[in-house]
């Protein structure tokens, strides 16, 4: 089959032996695979990423000298069950899955596995007790985002914003707009979006921001008080002297960039709580002393659950969830390598799908 292999920092596409599904997997041609941030990442930090697998014990094993396959957000058609496979759908059917596959071997993550192959390829193994057939009627490229939007619910149960908070989300890319979504089906508002991009800013509106902000021109952190959220120590002292009642901060880091940890804590409010969702690959500095002072409470979240999965492919079928207006294009395998080019632009598109089958 075809695939783009990622090695040695360069994406390669050429042809590789088929998966083939051992006990309890199946085989999955892919229909369409999404290009993630953390795909970009893993082009230019795999030896980082490799060590923090191993420094947080979580069981994958990822050798950066070996090749790798990437693609972990897809939807793809099922073409034939493994061994001892209980054969509940039948091929032909669309389906997605969390990322995960049980091997003899150990636990691998689809997409950042040097055994098995990810999205970015014809066919993918996959595990037969993850698959969730897709709804009727929901396109396969928006099947194909349920990952993502996934990350969102995920970020918005784990934040649980209080009653009557005001959500401030930096950062509208692919994860910043999931977590609008999740926001907004939770029926917090108002929520403040910021970011560079004219386009991002507009995406971010139709996903339900109440307020959208240029940082280049506005801080996101002027609205706090006229939304009676006390915006300093002194104005926090105040309202509650005065008796006035008080509206809490929820903010949603979605960059991952150095430096914006540290900016957080010197601008948002006092007792905020910070949920940090970007994936920042390298070392980074803040001021503890500053966010004690302040009682901030940061949290940072990672994927999603069985349930979250589940419950974000349903909200995308019935609607709930527009996810159209995120894709800009799509391309066949031989795109790939220019797709990660434009998305690393600073106004480029937000989420390029890879279908195989294309040329």
């Amino acid at each position: 089959m075809r695939a783009v292999v990622c090695r040695h920092h360069r994406l390669v596409c050429e042809d590789m032996n088929d998966p083939v599904p051992q006990a309890g997997q199946v085989l999955v041609g892919t229909l369409a695979c999404g290009i993630c941030g953390s795909d970009l990442h893993a082009l230019d930090h795999l030896p980082e990423l490799a060590a923090l697998n191993a420094q947080s014990g979580s069981g994958l094993s990822i050798d950066a000298d070996r090749d790798m396959v990437l693609g972990h957000e897809f939807c793809g058609e099922l073409l034939e069950h493994g061994p001892r496979a209980s054969k509940r759908l039948r091929p032909g059917a669309r389906v997605v899955a969390m990322p995960y596959v049980h091997t003899a071997d150990g636990m691998e993550f689809i997409g950042f596995s040097n055994r098995l192959p990810g999205g970015f390829a014809e066919r993918l193994v996959l595990q037969e007790s993850l698959l969730l057939e897709v709804p009727n009627g929901l396109p396969t490229e928006l099947a194909a985002l349920v990952e993502p939007f996934a990350v969102g619910t995920h970020a918005v149960a784990q934040a649980a914003p209080p009653p009557g908070c005001v959500a401030l989300v930096v950062g509208c890319g692919p994860i910043g707009l999931a977590v609008i979504a999740a926001l907004r089906i939770a029926k917090v508002a108002p929520i403040i979006a910021c970011d560079l991009s004219a386009a991002r800013r507009r995406l971010a509106e139709r996903m339900g921001a109440d307020i959208v902000v240029d940082p280049a021109m506005v801080s996101p952190h002027a609205y706090w008080e006229a939304l009676d959220v006390p915006a300093t120590l002194a104005s926090l002292g105040a309202a509650q002297l005065s008796g006035r009642s008080l509206r809490e901060a929820a903010v949603f880091e979605c960059v991952g960039t150095p430096g914006m940890l540290q900016a957080l804590i010197a601008n948002v409010p006092p007792t905020s709580r910070v949920t940090v969702v970007g994936v920042c690959m390298t070392e980074d500095r803040i001021q503890p002393a500053l966010a004690i002072q302040k009682q901030l409470r940061f949290e940072f979240v990672f994927a999603y659950t069985p349930s979250e999965f589940a419950a974000t492919l349903h909200r995308l079928a019935e609607g709930s969830i527009d996810a159209a207006p995120l894709v800009s294009s799509t391309v066949g395998l031989s795109g790939v390598e220019g797709a990660f080019a434009a998305l690393r632009g600073a106004d480029g598109p937000v989420k390029i799908l890879v279908d195989p089958r294309r040329p």
